[in-house]
């Protein structure tokens, strides 16, 4: 099935931090047999109110082919993860 995932990485996190975070998130699609067939990096917006007392936050867009297993563990994962302020999981 095709996904489009939405997450928020929070502002706190250095340019290092981002990037191995995206790199983690796109291998584990990978690794669990899906396909990326698109990643942007929207970079920094504003949000429309504040999240944990944040005001911005970097916005990463990936889509992506899966089993809906991956989702539901991805999910989970990005919800204890460091730095991860927000994810939303789209079924296309």
């Amino acid at each position: 099935m095709k996904y489009e995932l939405m997450y928020i990485i929070s502002q706190d996190a250095n340019d290092e931090q981002k990037e191995a975070l995206i790199a983690k998130f796109s291998k584990m699609v990978e690794d669990k047999g899906g396909k990326i067939i698109s990643l942007e990096k929207l970079g920094m917006k504003k949000f429309a109110y504040p999240i944990n007392f944040k005001n911005e936050g970097y916005y990463v867009l990936m889509t992506f082919e899966a089993q809906p297993a991956l989702v539901d563990e991805m999910n989970k994962l990005m919800n204890i993860t460091e730095h991860i302020v927000r994810q939303m999981f789209i079924r296309k």
